[in-house]
């Protein structure tokens, strides 16, 4: 069973849907125990930080989500709350990994809108994925490159469009709506 994280962020239905185009059937739930008991759990977002850590942990998710050991995909504002703090509503999240989530500066248009192509791609999760591959974004935060960076993208600034450590994988993009390039990260992700 794939499981999508319930937490009062949007997107969740284009999430839906990209798996079921897969032929994926997955299971929207903020339960601990149908999140413990899934093959895969995917953590996608669209919201504000401090709002969304408040509903992790009103419902324990807060603790639930760092504990799990099957494979992982926070997506977008799922990322974000997976780095240790994030600028958005001053907010500490779960400390998957050691990176703050900051605003860019606005030098460009914010929020970062629209197609652009990754850099430095690695591990599984871009198998089959030429490097330069554009996935599409929206957001206004970002977490820095550090050491569990497996994928860059340039707006403003050089930031991590990807992360990995241990099980836990996460996407500032969207691949539910990026296309053939979405779709086959979201397979590979499955294939895990």
């Amino acid at each position: 069973m794939v499981a999508i994280i319930k937490y009062n962020a949007g997107n969740i239905r284009s999430v839906q849907n990209a798996l079921n185009r897969l032929g994926v059937e997955a299971t929207l739930t903020d339960n601990p125990e149908d999140i413990r008991n899934a093959n895969k759990v995917i953590f996608p977002g669209v919201g504000e930080a401090s709002s969304a850590m408040a509903y992790l942990k009103q419902k324990g998710l807060d603790k639930v989500l760092k504990e799990l050991h099957q494979p992982f995909l926070g997506i977008c504002l799922g990322l974000q709350l997976m780095c240790s703090h994030s600028e958005e509503g001053n907010v500490e999240c779960l400390g998957i990994f050691n990176e703050n989530v900051k605003k860019f500066p606005p030098k460009n248009k914010v929020p970062h809108m629209g197609w652009n192509n990754l850099d430095n791609m690695k591990g599984s999760l871009f198998s089959g994925l030429e490097d330069s591959s554009d996935m599409y974004f929206v957001h206004s935060y970002f977490a820095s490159i550090g050491d569990d960076t497996i994928a860059t993208c340039d707006y403003i600034q050089p930031f991590s469009a990807a992360l990995h450590k241990d099980n836990f994988y996460a996407v500032q993009f969207h691949p539910e709506k990026s296309a053939g390039t979405g779709q086959k990260l979201l397979e590979n992700f499955l294939k895990l």
